[in-house]
């Protein structure tokens, strides 16, 4: 008897804890100088206890993974745990203590309180205090008077915009969010190749202002843009517009909140803004993708601070871009295309699939140039009034995509150097080719934004688009 030790975690503020100080009692006398009680808030609760003490740091809590109170603990000479219980269960107690008549005068049984190791964000605080974070990125301690927006402005790490600090808590959360291990390496990030551990893309995406729920979607863009086929190294070093441009599918898109309505592609909605954000910190912070360095572009483009949006799946009948690249309705998935700013198409007269699909293939025209074809991919937005005027008339997507591609067929002789007064233009070896603006998988349809207003619009693609250079690329999001 005299080998066996019992460890009591209580809270003052239990009411079961407090109505179990009779048994506390009980024990002490059957197990004199072995009963340990650790109280979680008050230092003098329970008054009875011989041996309190002091858990409010939760030390003992969490290292005993206590998650209900009062959980007593039976173990044996060596310290080891032979057997708990948690909560006031009469029956159970009397197993566990083999005391015969213990708390006869309670009632039989009552629920216990949560453990205060299981309030609201202290798991990942006691995961910091007690050195289980697996946090390998160094801190930078900043003085006490210096703003630390500013201090992070200072060394660099923004795009221009205020960043949310990445404290490690903040970080924590953030990695909680996913089942990756915070040192995995994720792969490595152009245009300086650096290893990207899945810890330095939640650190970015603090700083970008996502919420944890939204971080699969950003460790999803990152895998995306580092797919060979998307060439973001290519993508940084070129003097064009273009930027990664993330189109969000699925059912993650309504679980985070994401804009798929109205003003889709704008301000205002904080998963869209933060998402497409997070991927740009990540390749300035980690890749060195700085403009005047590496980025070159000689204007850019408002996406390169994020460009992200989700795709309106209200008509069940008409495939998301996911489902054009071979996934299903129920897999949530992002897609990157390197993408300049936005070209809109007014078409507020036609009335018939055939009219909106010459207006908008005439504005297709104008990708890169009038005269230039093959050369860059694009992205056609339909807006949801268009896509109603096509659904009504009994067309689905590929009847679009094909009378798109019929319209655009024109002679190499119209678009040769020179033609026109223009010397911009294909080379004089096509002049006797058919052409098309467009290679086979160079369009993609997708539709956003609001129901009123007949506004589609075009995303140029780069003009090293294709087989040659950056071409479109999905990831789901796990």
């Amino acid at each position: 008897m005299t080998t066996t030790q019992f460890t009591l975690f209580v809270k003052q503020a239990c009411p079961t804890c407090a109505l179990i100080e009779p048994v506390v009692q009980q024990l002490q006398q059957q197990y004199p100088g072995q009963v340990q009680v650790f109280v979680q808030d008050d230092p003098a609760f329970p008054s009875v206890a011989e041996q309190r003490i002091d858990d409010t740091s939760l030390a003992s809590s969490f290292q005993n993974q206590i998650e209900v109170v009062p959980t007593l603990i039976r173990h044996n000479g060596a310290g080891d745990e032979m057997s708990r219980t948690y909560g006031w269960d009469q029956q159970a107690w009397i197993e566990l203590t083999e005391i015969a008549n213990l708390g006869s005068d309670l009632p039989a049984f009552k629920p216990g309180c949560g453990s205060m190791t299981l309030d609201p964000g202290m798991e990942e605080q006691l995961l910091l205090r007690f050195g289980k974070a697996n946090l390998s990125a160094r801190e930078i301690a900043t003085a006490d008077a210096e703003d630390e927006m500013e201090a992070c402005y200072e060394r660099g790490w923004t795009d221009g915009l205020p960043v949310v600090p990445p404290t490690p808590l903040r970080v924590l959360k953030m990695l909680r969010a996913s089942r990756l291990d915070a040192q995995h390496v994720i792969g490595y990030i152009p245009p300086d190749n650096n290893p990207c551990t899945v810890e330095k893309v939640a650190i970015n995406a603090v700083m970008a202002g996502c919420k944890p729920d939204y971080f699969t979607a950003v460790l999803a863009s990152v895998r995306a843009a580092l797919q060979d086929k998307f060439c973001m190294h290519g993508l940084l070093c070129t003097t064009y517009f273009s930027a990664p441009v993330m189109i969000v599918s699925g059912p993650a898109c309504r679980a985070i909140g994401m804009n798929s309505g109205i003003n889709a592609l704008g301000q205002g909605n904080r998963a869209n803004a933060t998402i497409g954000r997070a991927l740009q910190l990540l390749i300035r912070n980690i890749g060195g993708g700085i403009p005047g360095g590496i980025d070159r572009a000689t204007m850019g483009n408002p996406g390169k601070y994020t460009y992200c949006f989700a795709e309106d799946e209200t008509d069940s009948d008409w495939p998301t871009l996911a489902m054009d690249r071979g996934y299903s309705r129920e897999e949530s998935v992002i897609s990157l295309f390197a993408g300049e700013g936005l070209q809109p198409i007014m078409d507020q007269l036609s009335r018939t699939p055939e009219s909106l699909a010459k207006s908008m293939a005439s504005s297709l025209r104008s990708v890169a140039h009038v005269k230039r074809f093959g050369m860059a991919d694009a992205i056609l937005l339909v807006c949801p009034e268009h896509r109603k005027l096509l659904r009504e008339a009994g067309w689905e997507k590929k009847q679009l995509k094909q009378a798109i591609f019929d319209e655009l067929m024109i002679p190499g002789a119209k678009l040769l150097e020179g033609v026109d007064g223009m010397a911009e233009g294909m080379p004089e070896r096509l002049k006797d080719k058919q052409l098309n603006k467009f290679r086979d998988d160079g369009l993609h349809i997708v539709t956003t934004g609001g129901t009123a207003g007949k506004f589609s619009a075009i995303i140029s693609g780069w003009v090293a688009s294709g087989e040659r250079g950056s071409q479109l690329v999905s990831e789901l999001i796990q």
